[in-house]
Order: C-alpha cells, then structure tokens, then sequence
C-alpha cells in the first residue's frame, strides 16, 4: 500500500458505518474497519485513537465552531443571541455527507450502550464548550449552561429534521426554526 492514502479519514468513517450496520459495534474489530477500507490498522490508529471515536469525529470541530460563534456575537448579543451565532456556524459547515452517514451513525449509537454513553459524553463536551465560551463572555455560570442546553437542543432537533427523508429545508433554517420555538418556549416558562 502506499505511503499517503488520499481520504483515509474519510474512507475509514465509511468501512466502520458499514461493518456496524452489517455486523453489530461490539463485533466489529478496528482491524475489519482497516481492512475494509484497505487501509492498515496503524493508519487507523493515525486518525482515531479506537472504534468510539469513529462516530465521534468532527465533535472537536463542531465544539470549536460553537465556541467561535459565541465569542462573535456583537457584545451586546444575550446569552441566546450569541448561542444562536454559533449555533448558525455549525450548521452552515454540515455537508451532505453528514446528512448521508447519520442514519447509520444513529443507528450505530442506539445499539449499543458504550456508544450510548460515549454520545452523551459528546453533548457534555459541546455543552461545556458553549458554557465556557458565554463564561468567558461574562454570562453567569448558571445562565451559561441553560443557554448552552437551549442550544443544543435546538440543534439536535433540527438535524434530526434535516435527515429525515423527504426533506428539502436546509439545516440553517431548521435550526433557526427550532431555535425560535425553544425561546418562545422558555418565555412561556417565566
């Protein structure tokens, strides 16, 4: 095989998603995922650190795009303004690859229960991400959090309407959308 494997990242996504719709998380090894992708299990181990953290890739990208957003909202922006800013970031950089694999990845996370926790694990990090981000703002810590939930919500709903098949609306506008109603919501909380 040759040195530099052009995709390799992305080709090793593709190997895993495929062998855990085929055969299960638990009983996939990172050596099938290499070899279905004709790759080796060092280059594997070049791009992730194990199996896990094939379904997690992107999530230090997406955690940084939040943060970017938040820290660029105009200084005045609230809490939620500035979530929204960043919540805009993140889903202006999906592509339609992630609109493609996510059903696989969806259906990967729901069976098994260490994907489950490690999926949790990812919410955490992009919520502490977004909190330290309006923290570093001067948004209180307790406000910080809640803004940063209200967000992730937000998002988790519109992608989930972004993959639906059928759809034609884009994910910034589902986002918008699920944005609106979570504040009008919490409006009617008070």
């Amino acid at each position: 095989m040759p040195r530099w494997e052009p995709h390799a990242r992305e080709r090793l996504v593709a190997a895993a998603l495929q062998l855990f719709g085929e055969q299960g998380y638990d009983q996939t090894t990172v050596a099938q995922i290499a070899d279905r992708a004709g790759l080796t299990k060092s280059t594997f181990f070049r791009h992730f650190p194990d199996k896990r953290d094939v379904l997690a890739a992107g999530q230090e990208t997406l955690s940084r795009l939040l943060a970017e957003g938040v820290a660029a909202a105009p200084p005045d922006a609230t809490p939620l303004a500035a979530v929204a800013e960043g919540l805009r970031r993140v889903a202006a950089s999906m592509t339609e690859l992630n609109r493609a694999i996510a059903p696989s990845v969806q259906a990967a996370i729901a069976s098994s229960a260490e994907l489950q926790a490690r999926d949790q694990l990812k919410h955490v990090g992009m919520a502490a991400a977004v909190a330290g981000a309006l923290h570093d703002r001067g948004v209180p810590e307790a406000t910080a959090a809640m803004a940063a939930e209200v967000g992730l919500l937000a998002f988790r709903d519109a992608f989930a309407a972004w993959v639906e098949p059928g759809n034609t609306t884009g994910l910034p506008e589902l986002t918008a959308d699920a944005f609106a109603r979570l504040r009008t919501a919490l409006r009617e909380l008070a």
